[in-house]
């Protein structure tokens, strides 16, 4: 397992433990019905995972590109997007296939449009009454369109002198958020609700509330806003690390707010109010994970950090290895197994995830890793051309 999983000794641990809670959450929450009484409580928030992916990915990507930027005065498209495209697109067609080509392993009837999927577009227009199988991508397309758009609004804002009002403009969207869930709200799930139908309530809910990337930017947002703090504000950043547990503690009690909140899931309190709160918890929670003051900073874990190296491929293809399970057990006759089906789902879908990670995901970003070295190489190599060129000429 060591040789496997090569530990950077600049590894933020603390990020690792929110990455591997991110996708435990999930795990609980997309399993269903079935699982022990005592985790009932916290799969009652397991969705709120995906929230916290989303800030971590706004801290991360956020934190990467304003250095960049803050070095170089320029960000490297050209590397940021294969940068990206080989760290996600790879084991995400390689599911892809799985889900089109083999119908067994489909968790639902339905799959969305293929373009959809290419595009990732598919968190638009979602049917999640008929379009079950691979419903979770919708989280990815969020993702990639930040991922989209993020370098190029901060290469705008600063080539047109408005840095200094990114902050408020991230702040606006977040509130143009919770107006445009109020509106769809109002819109498209209040009449369904009012006439009694529950399906049409939650199918409402899901495609015009939850799933659209214009709805979900509150966490995105405030991982960007962390990450300029760390990268601009000198002051706010060394206060903020002083107080590492302090700030864990806050977006614990924050969170337990948000539980409340959210009581449940298909309520206005939870997608109009409960989002943002969810999000700033995990956003203190971050602050915390980052601070060397924190015990988070400070714990290391193999096992978190090999459960947050796997997230994303486990992410991936976890709902195909729940599926193929609980299919597999109904023919077994045995009490052990029919017992601890939740915990085999669990194990055997983090061994689904080594396997996208051994097979895809590691060799594809080794890949992308040479061909990053024989560009910078190439380039080097073209200045020093350039370069002997024009002391030829001043010879």
């Amino acid at each position: 397992m060591i040789k496997i999983f090569t530990n950077n000794t600049n590894r933020l641990h603390g990020l690792d433990h929110l990455r591997a809670i991110a996708i435990i959450l999930v795990m609980i929450f997309h399993y269903g019905r079935g699982i022990p009484d005592w985790l009932e409580p916290i799969k009652r928030i397991g969705w709120t995972g995906v929230d916290l992916f989303f800030v971590l990915s706004g801290y991360l990507i956020g934190f990467q590109l304003l250095k960049e930027f803050k070095g170089n005065s320029k960000i490297n498209l050209k590397r940021f997007y294969m940068k990206r495209l080989f760290r996600i697109v790879p084991a995400y067609l390689a599911v892809l296939i799985l889900y089109y080509s083999l119908g067994s392993l489909r968790e639902g009837s339905g799959l969305p449009p293929l373009w959809k999927f290419l595009t990732f577009t598919q968190n638009y227009g979602l049917d999640s009454q008929t379009q079950k199988s691979f419903s979770h991508a919708w989280s990815l397309c969020v993702e990639e369109q930040f991922y989209l758009l993020m370098p190029i609004s901060i290469i705008l804002f600063f080539q047109t002198r408005l840095q200094k009002l990114a902050p408020y403009f991230m702040l606006a969207l977040i509130g143009v958020g919770i107006l445009l869930r109020i509106y769809n709200w109002n819109e498209f799930v209040q009449p369904f609700i009012e006439s009694g139908s529950r399906r049409l309530m939650v199918q409402g809910l899901l495609e015009k509330v939850y799933y659209p990337s214009h709805n979900r930017m509150d966490g995105l947002i405030l991982g960007v806003l962390i990450a300029s703090i760390f990268n601009f504000k000198p002051g706010w950043q060394t206060f903020l690390s002083k107080y590492g547990n302090s700030s864990l503690l806050l977006g614990l009690i924050l969170f337990l707010l948000a539980y409340q909140v959210c009581e449940s899931i298909l309520s206005f309190k939870a997608m109009v109010y409960g989002l943002p709160l969810i999000s700033l918890a995990y956003g203190f929670i971050v602050i915390g994970a980052i601070s060397p003051t924190s015990i988070l900073y400070k714990l290391k874990s193999r096992f978190t950090f090999v459960i947050a190296t796997l997230s994303y491929a486990i992410y991936l293809s976890h709902k195909q290895v729940y599926h193929f399970v609980k299919i597999w057990v109904t023919d077994i006759d045995n009490g052990f197994i029919q017992q601890n089906v939740f915990w085999i789902c669990l194990i055997l879908a983090v061994i689904g995830g080594l396997i996208l990670h051994l097979f895809i995901e590691k060799p594809f970003m080794k890949l992308r890793d040479q061909l990053l070295i024989g560009s910078e190489k190439k380039q080097e190599a073209r200045g020093k051309l350039i370069l002997n060129y024009i002391k030829n000429i001043w010879r």
